[in-house]
């Protein structure tokens, strides 16, 4: 009996390699990137050029962002090529005259307008959100806020960010003798200005009076 209990516990490590051997090898998941530059329509498709290069990638919608219904909307009422900032996986493309495919994952604004790439905020910034009637911007980094208004006084507060459900969150000072809100929720939202296309509502409560408007990630925020 010992000599059989000896050869089962032999066996063990030869069972082992075995099903190590046979194991199918783990698929290689290619990490989802954020990126911003030139879109533009190509032989009916969309084709994605980053800030600062050359290369060119055909884009692939499979998440359903709705990057191709937005974008059409703004190339038919505007210049031939837009900005984009999105996010997605680099892979290869069968397409001819393109350095690969972008597989989307998410949209985070579209514009035929602003700064697109020369803005050299933009990677301080977590957040920017902005809206009209009356015309007011906040642009929000890890060290306060900048709430800026025509003919006013830029105004310069810290706040606290306070996380809620379902993605949303909010921004708040009382500094200064002025008690701000910013409410924001990932909802797709259209500049009622340009036409950009965002994917974050916001809206700014300050001293009771509220106004509404759209808002997106800046480069500093990473979720």
């Amino acid at each position: 009996m010992p000599s059989v209990r000896f050869l089962l516990l032999a066996l063990v490590p030869v069972f082992a390699g075995c099903q190590m051997f046979s194991s199918e090898p783990e698929p290689i998941v290619v990490p989802a990137v954020r990126m911003q530059g030139e879109l533009s329509a190509v032989d009916n498709r969309l084709q994605f050029r980053p800030c600062q290069e050359q290369r060119r990638f055909i884009l692939d919608d499979s998440a359903g962002t709705g990057l191709l219904q937005e974008s059409v909307a703004l190339l038919n009422h505007g210049k031939g090529t837009l900005f984009a900032d999105l996010q997605g996986r680099l892979v290869a493309s069968k397409v001819p005259g393109n350095d690969g495919q972008i597989d989307l994952t998410r949209l985070y604004r579209i514009q035929n307008q602003g700064q697109s790439c020369n803005d050299l905020n933009f990677k301080r910034l977590t957040l920017r959100a902005s809206g009209h009637e009356p015309d007011w911007v906040i642009n929000a980094n890890s060290k306060g806020l900048i709430l800026e208004r025509p003919n006013q006084e830029a105004l310069v507060l810290p706040y606290l960010e306070e996380q809620l459900p379902e993605g949303r969150f909010s921004l708040s000072s009382d500094a200064n003798g002025q008690h701000l809100e910013l409410w924001v929720a990932p909802q797709r939202c259209v500049d009622s200005m340009s036409g950009a296309v965002q994917h974050l509502s916001a809206e700014l409560r300050l001293d009771g009076k509220i106004m509404r408007g759209c808002a997106y990630y800046g480069g500093a925020r990473q979720d």
